[in-house]
């Protein structure tokens, strides 16, 4: 059963990971229906690897993008560019290395998850309400300064698990005058070195204990279910919020979370740490 399982979760991984969703509380109730028999270690532990087949699909979407690399020494717009990405992602690598463990011991659960789907719901309306005209329609246009900015806002997913990194970083960028294609756009790219580092480490610190369990052969199962999901989930987020807006997720949100309650209310679901 383990490969069914591998490919349920990189589904769902896929799906949501780039969504202004929460994978955490889809994968939350993934693993709650599906009872998977694996260690609450070793199931923490490829959560966070097969992440790694969603961020390459970043990387493969966007491969035109990122050999412009290549031009940083001389073009201007590719040093803002990539030195914003960079300060960006300062404020979560620190954050986590030094409060990660001590978040994920206290904040790790159903309710705390489900909360945060309803408050990230109700500001995505919110936010979606007003009516200020953007102006930055481009992600070379964005700046360090306000690069940094997404970035501290991006942390709210990681002191408030369920909160969505995708939907703090897309939300943040709304904020501070991106639109919407721009912001989500911005969000990927931010993805890269957020959760590929952390799916990088986790693979290193925890190779023994998921390949022990697992195996090689599932988690790779895992990773590339997850990559072609979320290259097909990148394709028609973008699609989509070039002529909708995000009122429809945050909807979706309020009511995942509100079902997320319910069972834990019901005691289909227990309220317990997760990490």
């Amino acid at each position: 059963m383990d490969w069914i399982y591998a490919i349920i979760y990189g589904i769902v991984e896929g799906i949501t990971e780039f969504l202004p969703i929460s994978s955490t509380g889809h994968l939350i109730l993934t693993g709650n229906f599906m009872n998977v028999p694996w260690s609450k270690e070793v199931k923490d532990a490829f959560e966070v690897v097969i992440q790694g087949g969603a961020i390459l699909s970043v990387l493969v979407y966007y491969w035109r993008d990122f050999l412009q690399m290549r031009r940083i020494g001389t073009d201007r717009a590719q040093q803002t560019l990539w030195t914003g990405v960079l300060v960006a992602t300062i404020p979560a690598v620190v954050l986590g290395l030094a409060f990660g463990d001590a978040i994920q011991a206290a904040l790790f659960k159903p309710s705390v998850v489900a909360w945060a789907l309803i408050v990230g719901g109700v500001l995505m309306w919110l936010i979606e309400s007003r009516r200020v005209t953007p102006n930055v329609q481009a992600i070379e246009q964005i700046g360090v300064p306000r690069s940094f900015l997404i970035g501290l806002l991006q942390c709210l997913a990681l002191v408030w698990p369920g909160f969505s990194r995708s939907a703090s970083s897309i939300l943040g960028g709304m904020i501070l005058g991106l639109d919407r294609p721009t912001a989500t756009k911005f969000s990927f790219y931010l993805g890269v070195p957020t959760l590929g580092g952390a799916a990088l480490l986790n693979l290193v610190k925890e190779r023994d204990l998921i390949f022990g369990e697992i195996g090689l052969v599932n988690v790779l199962l895992g990773a590339g279910v997850s990559f072609v999901v979320a290259y097909l989930a990148i394709g028609w987020l973008l699609k989509f919020v070039s002529t909708n807006n995000f009122k429809g997720f945050a909807v979706y949100r309020v009511i995942l979370g509100i079902v997320i309650l319910g069972l834990i209310s019901a005691g289909v679901l227990q309220n317990g740490n997760l990490s």
